[in-house]
């Protein structure tokens, strides 16, 4: 607040005082702190109204042998490490200047100087699905592999419907290769009955002709591995990968992995790799069959993979309403009822 104002503030306070206000209720009405107004009444009277310029010379201030060495650190290992937090852990690492990184910041930028920081891998724009790949059930699928905390010697291998979010097969398995893609892949396929429509596709696929799923994933190497690619396109599948470094490209398998962990923490647990498997067995089905999913609409994916999600769905719309007009109907007889029949 400039000195004007506050003078002109401390006027109004003196009239009001002189017509016989108190100094508490016209600080009130000013909506001015009474502490604040007692401490400009003494600046005034030293004529310091006036707020004093910023800055000042701290007894903790850089010296200058400290700014040339930051600007030293920075020539030599910019290009390595890309960061004023870096660079300042990196002076203290090579005992040669003690800085916080806001300091580093502080000072490379009063002599112009900015750090080129690396591009974060996988920036860009999404790719889109292919399409061919419509929204309904068996025309994309997702996959990826997780490990569980004490199972160390094994991973666990899974494939969902990304649009009914069903979990169609698993492998346990202590390796992370294409084997085991091949593998869990043949399971889903024969379980979803697609397995014939594979044998009786032409060699080729053409436009008249789409593959029959798309399969996402990330880049890891047994999605990118020329077995992989060779057993998609024998198998009539295409592939569509993620971008590296983005894992929310994949948000709905790695959804499936948090939600194992969180509501079934048991698995964490276990150590043999048979035990788990058959315990994966039994959450797949009670995931697929009891546990209701807010991302389909609050119905069990076997429901949606199913085709009578919408009609539960539509039944709990239904029903709302019907125990609205209940409500409705039951509140307005009970306002026309006498109030002795009310208190009855």
């Amino acid at each position: 607040m400039d000195e004007v104002t506050k003078s002109d503030l401390l006027d109004l306070l003196d009239q009001a005082m002189a017509d016989g206000w108190s100094h508490r209720r016209a600080c009130g009405v000013l909506e001015l702190k009474e502490s604040r107004a007692w401490r400009w009444r003494d600046r005034r009277l030293g004529n310091r109204l006036a707020d004093s310029k910023p800055g000042g010379h701290p007894v903790h201030g850089l010296l200058d042998e400290e700014r040339n060495e930051i600007v030293a650190l920075f020539e030599q290992w910019a290009d390595t490490d890309r960061s004023h937090r870096k660079i300042a852990h990196r002076g203290s690492y090579l005992g040669r200047v003690w800085v916080s990184p806001s300091t580093v910041k502080r000072v490379l930028a009063a002599r112009g100087l900015h750090l080129r920081h690396p591009r974060p891998a996988g920036k860009g724009e999404r790719r889109r699905f292919p399409e061919w790949a419509s929204y309904s059930k068996n025309s994309i699928w997702i996959y990826d592999a997780t490990h569980f905390r004490h199972c160390r010697t094994a991973s666990a291998t899974a494939i969902m419907d990304l649009v009914t979010r069903k979990w169609l097969a698993t492998i346990v398995s202590a390796e992370q290769t294409s084997t085991q893609v091949q593998v869990v892949f043949t399971q889903a396929l024969e379980a979803e009955g697609l397995l014939d429509e594979i044998g009786n596709r032409a060699d080729s696929v053409t436009a008249e002709q789409p593959p029959i799923l798309l399969a996402v994933s990330d880049n890891g190497p047994q999605m990118t591995s020329g077995s992989t690619r060779e057993f998609m396109a024998m198998c009539a599948i295409a592939q569509h990968f993620g971008r590296p470094g983005t894992p929310t490209d994949q948000a709905w398998i790695e959804s499936l992995f948090s939600h194992l962990k969180a509501e079934w923490p048991h698995l964490d647990r276990i150590n043999d790799p048979a035990m788990l498997r058959d315990e994966l067995e039994i959450v797949r089905k009670e995931y697929n069959t009891v546990r209701l999913h807010a991302g389909i609409g609050y119905v069990t994916p076997d429901d949606e993979h199913e085709g009578r999600g919408p009609g539960i769905r539509q039944a709990r719309k239904d029903g709302l309403e019907s125990a609205r007009q209940k409500r409705i109907a039951y509140h307005r007889q009970k306002s026309q009822l006498p109030e002795s029949q009310n208190e009855d």
